[in-house]
C-alpha cells in the first residue's frame, strides 16, 4: 500500500523516517494531491502546504482523492485546515492544531504559516499555535497571567508570520510589562517552549501507521 506525506518545516525528515516508512514530497500546492493519486498513492498524509509561493492545495483534488478510495489524514499545517474544513466528507483529522480550528478557537492561515528555507525546509519564524500552546501550557503552570498571554498574543498576530519570533515579540511587549518581566517570559519560554506543529505531525504519521 502506497503511502505518500506531504512535509516542510513542521517536523524534520529524519525523524519522519523514524516513525512510517513512506514517499516524502515537499509542502503540497496546487495539483500535487491529484498527482500523488495518480502516482498509486493509497493514503495521503497531508502535513505541509505552500500557502504564499504557489496556490495552495485545493479542495476539490482532496475531495476526488477520497471519491476515489484514498484515505487522507491532516493536521499540524495546512492539513489541519483542511482537516477542519473537509472531515464532513471523509477525510481525518489529527492533533491539537486541527481541534483548534474545528473548536474555532483559532482561524485563518497565519495560526500556522511560517517562513522556511527552501531546500532544508528549516522553519526560520515561529508559528502562532506554537506560541500559543507554549503560553497555555506556562498559564496552567501559574508562570504567567491570562492578560500576559493577551498581549503576547495581540502582539504577535501583529507581526507578519514570516518575521514573527520570540524575540521580537518580547520586544516589542516591553513598553507594556516592563523590562525585568520580559526577561523573566525570555527566560520562562527558552525552557517551556512547546513545538505543537511537531507534536501534531508525529501525530499524523502514527494515526496512518494504525492505520495500516
Amino acid at each position: 500500500m502506497k503511502i505518500t506525506i506531504f512535509l516542510g518545516p513542521s517536523l524534520p525528515l529524519s525523524d519522519a523516517k523514524g516513525i512510517l516508512l513512506a514517499d516524502y514530497r515537499p509542502p503540497a500546492g496546487r495539483g500535487d494531491i491529484i498527482k500523488a493519486v495518480d502516482d498509486g498513492a493509497k493514503i495521503i498524509g497531508l502535513i505541509d502546504g505552500v500557502f504564499y509561493q504557489r496556490i495552495a492545495v485545493s479542495h476539490r483534488e482532496i475531495l476526488s482523492a477520497i471519491k476515489n478510495g484514498v484515505i487522507v489524514v491532516g493536521g499540524a499545517s495546512i492539513g489541519a485546515i483542511r482537516a477542519c474544513e473537509l472531515d464532513v466528507y471523509g477525510m481525518i483529522g489529527v492533533g491539537e492544531i486541527y481541534r483548534w480550528y474545528k473548536e474555532g478557537k483559532i482561524i485563518g492561515d497565519d495560526e500556522v504559516a511560517v517562513a522556511f528555507h527552501p531546500i532544508t525546509f528549516q522553519p526560520i519564524s515561529e508559528a502562532l499555535v506554537n506560541i500559543r500552546a507554549t503560553l497555555n501550557f506556562l498559564i496552567k503552570m501559574k508562570k504567567i497571567s491570562e492578560e500576559e498571554y493577551e498581549i503576547i498574543i495581540r502582539i504577535a498576530k501583529e507581526i507578519p508570520f514570516y518575521l514573527r519570533n520570540y524575540n521580537r515579540i518580547l520586544q516589542k511587549a516591553i513598553p507594556e510589562l516592563g523590562n525585568r518581566r520580559v526577561r523573566e517570559l525570555e527566560e520562562l519560554i527558552k525552557y517551556n517552549k512547546i513545538d505543537q506543529k511537531r507534536l501534531d505531525s508525529m501525530d499524523v504519521l502514527k494515526k496512518i501507521k494504525s492505520i495500516i
